[in-house]
Protein backbone atom coordinates (compact mmCIF):
# COMPACT_ATOMS: atom_id res chain seq x y z
CA UNK A 1 0.00 0.00 0.00
CA UNK A 2 1.35 3.36 -1.01
CA UNK A 3 1.08 6.22 1.44
CA UNK A 4 0.99 9.80 0.21
CA UNK A 5 4.13 11.80 0.81
CA UNK A 6 3.89 13.67 4.15
CA UNK A 7 3.85 17.43 3.79
CA UNK A 8 3.99 19.64 6.89
CA UNK A 9 1.02 21.92 7.30
CA UNK A 10 0.26 24.98 9.30
CA UNK A 11 -1.96 24.27 12.28
CA UNK A 12 -5.55 25.12 11.49
CA UNK A 13 -6.68 27.15 14.48
CA UNK A 14 -10.12 27.52 15.89
CA UNK A 15 -10.50 30.18 18.57
CA UNK A 16 -10.28 27.55 21.32
CA UNK A 17 -7.24 25.87 19.81
CA UNK A 18 -5.53 29.22 19.25
CA UNK A 19 -5.77 29.94 22.97
CA UNK A 20 -4.49 26.48 23.89
CA UNK A 21 -1.35 26.67 21.75
CA UNK A 22 -0.53 30.36 22.18
CA UNK A 23 3.13 30.68 23.17
CA UNK A 24 3.02 34.14 24.75
CA UNK A 25 0.49 35.77 27.03
CA UNK A 26 -0.07 39.26 28.39
CA UNK A 27 -2.23 40.25 31.32
CA UNK A 28 -2.73 43.31 33.47
CA UNK A 29 -0.61 41.68 36.18
CA UNK A 30 2.43 42.31 33.98
CA UNK A 31 1.86 46.09 33.80
CA UNK A 32 2.97 49.17 35.70
CA UNK A 33 1.03 52.42 35.23
CA UNK A 34 3.03 55.70 35.26
CA UNK A 35 1.59 58.80 36.97
CA UNK A 36 2.78 62.42 36.81
CA UNK A 37 2.12 64.24 40.07
CA UNK A 38 2.11 68.05 40.27
CA UNK A 39 1.53 70.71 42.96
CA UNK A 40 -1.94 72.04 43.73
CA UNK A 41 -5.37 70.58 44.35
CA UNK A 42 -7.92 69.12 41.94
CA UNK A 43 -5.37 69.47 39.14
CA UNK A 44 -5.88 67.26 36.09
CA UNK A 45 -3.93 69.02 33.37
CA UNK A 46 -3.94 67.31 29.95
CA UNK A 47 -0.55 66.71 28.32
CA UNK A 48 -0.98 67.80 24.73
CA UNK A 49 1.64 65.46 23.26
CA UNK A 50 0.27 62.46 25.21
CA UNK A 51 -3.52 62.31 24.71
CA UNK A 52 -5.20 60.69 27.69
CA UNK A 53 -2.28 61.35 30.07
CA UNK A 54 -2.41 64.09 32.69
CA UNK A 55 -0.41 66.00 35.24
CA UNK A 56 -2.33 65.39 38.47
CA UNK A 57 -2.27 66.88 41.93
CA UNK A 58 -1.82 64.45 44.80
CA UNK A 59 -5.55 64.20 45.53
CA UNK A 60 -6.34 63.36 41.91
CA UNK A 61 -3.39 60.96 41.68
CA UNK A 62 -4.77 59.07 44.67
CA UNK A 63 -8.10 58.68 42.85
CA UNK A 64 -6.26 57.51 39.73
CA UNK A 65 -4.24 55.01 41.75
CA UNK A 66 -7.42 53.70 43.35
CA UNK A 67 -8.99 53.21 39.92
CA UNK A 68 -5.88 51.40 38.70
CA UNK A 69 -5.98 49.07 41.69
CA UNK A 70 -9.71 48.41 41.29
CA UNK A 71 -9.04 47.47 37.64
CA UNK A 72 -6.52 44.89 38.80
CA UNK A 73 -3.27 46.69 37.99
CA UNK A 74 -0.55 45.73 40.48
CA UNK A 75 1.62 48.86 40.52
CA UNK A 76 2.06 52.52 39.66
CA UNK A 77 5.27 54.42 38.91
CA UNK A 78 5.41 57.96 40.29
CA UNK A 79 7.10 60.93 38.62
CA UNK A 80 7.06 64.31 40.34
CA UNK A 81 6.90 67.92 39.21
CA UNK A 82 8.28 70.05 42.05
CA UNK A 83 7.20 73.51 43.13
CA UNK A 84 10.76 74.80 42.77
CA UNK A 85 13.89 73.81 40.86
CA UNK A 86 17.54 74.53 41.51
CA UNK A 87 20.93 73.46 40.19
CA UNK A 88 21.10 70.43 42.51
CA UNK A 89 17.45 69.39 42.41
CA UNK A 90 17.07 69.70 46.16
CA UNK A 91 13.28 69.31 46.10
CA UNK A 92 13.80 65.73 44.96
CA UNK A 93 14.65 64.57 48.48
CA UNK A 94 12.87 66.92 50.88
CA UNK A 95 10.32 65.34 53.20
CA UNK A 96 7.56 67.60 51.87
CA UNK A 97 8.42 66.89 48.22
CA UNK A 98 5.74 66.12 45.68
CA UNK A 99 6.67 62.44 45.24
CA UNK A 100 6.96 61.94 48.98
CA UNK A 101 3.47 63.40 49.48
CA UNK A 102 2.03 61.30 46.67
CA UNK A 103 3.57 58.08 47.94
CA UNK A 104 2.28 58.60 51.47
CA UNK A 105 -1.21 59.52 50.27
CA UNK A 106 -1.50 56.61 47.85
CA UNK A 107 -0.22 54.05 50.35
CA UNK A 108 -2.69 55.35 52.93
CA UNK A 109 -5.64 55.07 50.56
CA UNK A 110 -4.60 51.99 48.55
CA UNK A 111 -2.19 50.08 50.81
CA UNK A 112 -2.08 46.94 48.67
CA UNK A 113 -1.10 48.78 45.47
CA UNK A 114 2.65 48.64 44.82
CA UNK A 115 4.09 52.15 44.55
CA UNK A 116 7.32 52.48 42.59
CA UNK A 117 9.20 55.78 42.45
CA UNK A 118 11.44 57.20 39.78
CA UNK A 119 14.79 58.20 41.32
CA UNK A 120 16.42 60.92 39.26
CA UNK A 121 17.14 64.64 39.37
CA UNK A 122 16.14 65.82 35.89
CA UNK A 123 12.61 66.86 36.93
CA UNK A 124 14.02 68.86 39.83
CA UNK A 125 17.09 70.59 38.39
CA UNK A 126 16.86 74.02 36.83
CA UNK A 127 19.05 72.83 33.92
CA UNK A 128 17.08 69.62 33.28
CA UNK A 129 20.01 67.22 33.56
CA UNK A 130 20.12 64.08 35.69
CA UNK A 131 23.01 65.12 37.90
CA UNK A 132 25.33 67.92 38.98
CA UNK A 133 26.62 69.59 35.84
CA UNK A 134 30.28 70.50 35.40
CA UNK A 135 29.40 73.63 33.45
CA UNK A 136 32.85 74.47 32.12
CA UNK A 137 33.34 71.10 30.43
CA UNK A 138 31.06 70.58 27.45
CA UNK A 139 31.86 68.98 24.13
CA UNK A 140 30.68 71.07 21.21
CA UNK A 141 27.75 72.29 23.28
CA UNK A 142 26.05 68.91 23.16
CA UNK A 143 27.40 66.25 25.55
CA UNK A 144 27.21 67.70 29.03
CA UNK A 145 29.67 66.39 31.62
CA UNK A 146 28.18 65.34 34.97
CA UNK A 147 29.97 65.10 38.32
CA UNK A 148 29.11 61.42 38.71
CA UNK A 149 30.24 60.80 42.30
CA UNK A 150 28.73 63.99 43.71
CA UNK A 151 25.45 63.04 42.04
CA UNK A 152 25.46 59.61 43.70
CA UNK A 153 25.22 61.23 47.13
CA UNK A 154 22.11 63.12 46.05
CA UNK A 155 20.51 60.03 44.54
CA UNK A 156 21.03 58.22 47.82
CA UNK A 157 19.07 61.00 49.54
CA UNK A 158 16.27 60.78 46.98
CA UNK A 159 15.88 57.01 47.23
CA UNK A 160 15.99 57.09 51.02
CA UNK A 161 13.35 59.84 51.18
CA UNK A 162 11.06 57.76 48.96
CA UNK A 163 11.52 54.69 51.13
CA UNK A 164 10.74 56.72 54.25
CA UNK A 165 7.56 58.00 52.59
CA UNK A 166 6.42 54.42 52.04
CA UNK A 167 7.59 53.49 48.53
CA UNK A 168 7.56 49.76 47.82
CA UNK A 169 10.31 49.91 45.20
CA UNK A 170 12.70 52.54 43.84
CA UNK A 171 13.70 52.86 40.19
CA UNK A 172 16.87 54.88 39.49
CA UNK A 173 16.75 56.29 35.95
CA UNK A 174 19.74 58.65 35.97
CA UNK A 175 22.35 56.32 34.40
CA UNK A 176 25.15 57.46 36.72
CA UNK A 177 27.93 54.90 37.19
CA UNK A 178 27.62 53.11 40.52
CA UNK A 179 24.23 54.47 41.46
CA UNK A 180 22.61 51.07 42.13
CA UNK A 181 25.34 50.14 44.59
CA UNK A 182 25.17 53.54 46.27
CA UNK A 183 21.38 53.40 46.62
CA UNK A 184 21.49 49.80 47.87
CA UNK A 185 24.01 50.82 50.52
CA UNK A 186 21.95 53.81 51.65
CA UNK A 187 18.77 51.75 51.89
CA UNK A 188 20.44 48.89 53.75
CA UNK A 189 22.23 51.18 56.20
CA UNK A 190 18.92 52.79 57.14
CA UNK A 191 16.85 49.66 57.65
CA UNK A 192 15.30 49.39 54.20
CA UNK A 193 16.93 46.14 53.12
CA UNK A 194 13.51 44.93 51.94
CA UNK A 195 13.07 47.70 49.35
CA UNK A 196 13.92 46.34 45.88
CA UNK A 197 15.64 48.33 43.14
CA UNK A 198 14.33 48.29 39.58
CA UNK A 199 17.25 49.72 37.68
CA UNK A 200 16.97 51.57 34.39
CA UNK A 201 19.94 49.40 33.48
CA UNK A 202 19.86 50.02 29.73
CA UNK A 203 18.58 53.50 29.01
CA UNK A 204 19.37 54.84 25.57
CA UNK A 205 19.89 58.48 24.60
CA UNK A 206 16.73 58.13 22.54
CA UNK A 207 14.65 60.51 20.46
CA UNK A 208 11.49 58.77 21.72
CA UNK A 209 11.40 60.71 25.01
CA UNK A 210 10.04 64.02 23.69
CA UNK A 211 6.47 63.81 25.00
CA UNK A 212 7.70 62.65 28.42
CA UNK A 213 9.79 65.80 28.70
CA UNK A 214 6.60 67.78 28.12
CA UNK A 215 4.81 65.77 30.79
CA UNK A 216 7.59 65.96 33.40
CA UNK A 217 8.80 69.42 32.33
CA UNK A 218 12.38 68.19 32.30
CA UNK A 219 13.85 68.98 28.88
CA UNK A 220 17.56 69.89 29.15
CA UNK A 221 18.11 73.65 29.04
CA UNK A 222 21.44 73.17 27.27
CA UNK A 223 23.35 70.29 25.71
CA UNK A 224 21.97 66.76 25.73
CA UNK A 225 22.24 63.58 27.80
CA UNK A 226 24.39 61.53 25.46
CA UNK A 227 27.40 61.57 27.79
CA UNK A 228 25.56 59.51 30.42
CA UNK A 229 22.83 57.70 28.49
CA UNK A 230 23.62 54.89 26.06
CA UNK A 231 24.49 55.23 22.39
CA UNK A 232 21.52 53.99 20.35
CA UNK A 233 23.92 52.06 18.08
CA UNK A 234 25.28 49.81 20.85
CA UNK A 235 24.13 46.42 22.06
CA UNK A 236 27.20 44.85 23.69
CA UNK A 237 27.36 47.90 25.93
CA UNK A 238 23.88 46.98 27.15
CA UNK A 239 25.26 43.74 28.57
CA UNK A 240 28.03 45.61 30.37
CA UNK A 241 25.60 48.12 31.86
CA UNK A 242 23.17 45.42 32.98
CA UNK A 243 25.96 43.28 34.44
CA UNK A 244 27.26 46.19 36.52
CA UNK A 245 23.80 46.93 37.89
CA UNK A 246 23.19 43.28 38.72
CA UNK A 247 26.52 43.06 40.55
CA UNK A 248 25.66 46.21 42.52
CA UNK A 249 22.39 44.73 43.74
CA UNK A 250 19.64 45.50 41.21
CA UNK A 251 16.58 43.28 41.61
CA UNK A 252 15.02 44.06 38.21
CA UNK A 253 16.75 45.21 35.01
CA UNK A 254 14.90 47.63 32.73
CA UNK A 255 15.34 48.43 29.05
CA UNK A 256 14.19 51.86 27.83
CA UNK A 257 12.75 52.57 25.26
CA UNK A 258 10.85 49.39 24.52
CA UNK A 259 9.79 48.50 21.01
CA UNK A 260 12.82 49.94 19.13
CA UNK A 261 14.99 47.81 21.46
CA UNK A 262 13.25 44.43 21.44
CA UNK A 263 16.58 42.89 20.47
CA UNK A 264 18.11 44.28 23.68
CA UNK A 265 15.26 42.92 25.80
CA UNK A 266 15.81 39.52 24.21
CA UNK A 267 19.57 39.77 24.73
CA UNK A 268 19.16 40.51 28.44
CA UNK A 269 16.58 37.74 28.80
CA UNK A 270 19.10 35.23 27.44
CA UNK A 271 21.95 36.47 29.64
CA UNK A 272 20.29 37.14 33.01
CA UNK A 273 17.96 35.31 35.35
CA UNK A 274 16.75 38.54 36.98
CA UNK A 275 13.31 39.84 35.99
CA UNK A 276 13.41 42.09 32.92
CA UNK A 277 11.27 45.21 32.57
CA UNK A 278 10.52 47.16 29.39
CA UNK A 279 9.35 50.77 29.27
CA UNK A 280 6.94 51.57 26.45
CA UNK A 281 7.95 55.22 26.42
CA UNK A 282 6.05 58.40 25.65
CA UNK A 283 7.10 58.56 22.00
CA UNK A 284 5.82 55.04 21.38
CA UNK A 285 2.56 55.91 23.12
CA UNK A 286 2.17 59.20 21.23
CA UNK A 287 2.75 57.58 17.82
CA UNK A 288 0.10 54.94 18.43
CA UNK A 289 -2.34 57.57 19.69
CA UNK A 290 -1.68 59.85 16.72
CA UNK A 291 -2.10 57.08 14.17
CA UNK A 292 -5.25 55.82 15.86
CA UNK A 293 -6.63 59.34 16.08
CA UNK A 294 -6.27 59.64 12.31
CA UNK A 295 -7.99 56.33 11.74
CA UNK A 296 -4.87 54.70 10.31
CA UNK A 297 -4.69 51.84 12.83
CA UNK A 298 -6.92 49.98 15.26
CA UNK A 299 -5.62 51.29 18.59
CA UNK A 300 -6.85 48.41 20.74
CA UNK A 301 -5.35 45.75 18.51
CA UNK A 302 -2.06 47.60 18.05
CA UNK A 303 -1.69 48.12 21.81
CA UNK A 304 -2.29 44.42 22.43
CA UNK A 305 0.18 43.46 19.71
CA UNK A 306 2.84 45.84 21.02
CA UNK A 307 2.55 44.51 24.58
CA UNK A 308 2.72 40.93 23.33
CA UNK A 309 5.92 41.89 21.47
CA UNK A 310 7.55 42.92 24.75
CA UNK A 311 6.49 39.68 26.37
CA UNK A 312 7.65 37.60 23.42
CA UNK A 313 11.05 39.30 23.56
CA UNK A 314 11.35 38.30 27.21
CA UNK A 315 9.99 41.14 29.35
CA UNK A 316 8.40 40.11 32.64
CA UNK A 317 7.19 43.64 33.43
CA UNK A 318 5.97 46.38 31.08
CA UNK A 319 5.69 50.03 32.07
CA UNK A 320 3.10 51.58 29.80
CA UNK A 321 0.73 54.55 29.65
CA UNK A 322 -1.78 52.15 28.11
CA UNK A 323 -1.99 50.10 31.33
CA UNK A 324 -5.31 51.47 32.52
CA UNK A 325 -6.92 51.23 29.07
CA UNK A 326 -5.64 47.67 28.71
CA UNK A 327 -7.03 46.71 32.11
CA UNK A 328 -10.43 48.04 31.08
CA UNK A 329 -10.48 46.25 27.73
CA UNK A 330 -8.94 42.83 28.33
Amino acid sequence: MMFPEYRPRRLRRTEALRSMVRETSISKEHLIYPLFVAPGKKVRQPIESMPGVFQMSVDVAVEEARQAYDLGLPAVLIFGLPEKKDSKGSHAWIKSGIVQKAVSAIKKDVPDLMVVTDVCLCEYTSHGHCGIVVKDRTSGGHSVIIDNDATLELLQKVALSHARAGADMVAPSDMMDGRVGAIREALDDNGYEHIPIMSYAVKYASSFYGPFRDAAECAPQFGDRSSYQMDVANSREALREATLDMEEGADILMVKPGMPYLDIISLLRQEFSLPIAAYQVSGEYAMIKAAAGNGWIDEKRVVLESLLCFRRAGADIIITYFAKDFAKSF
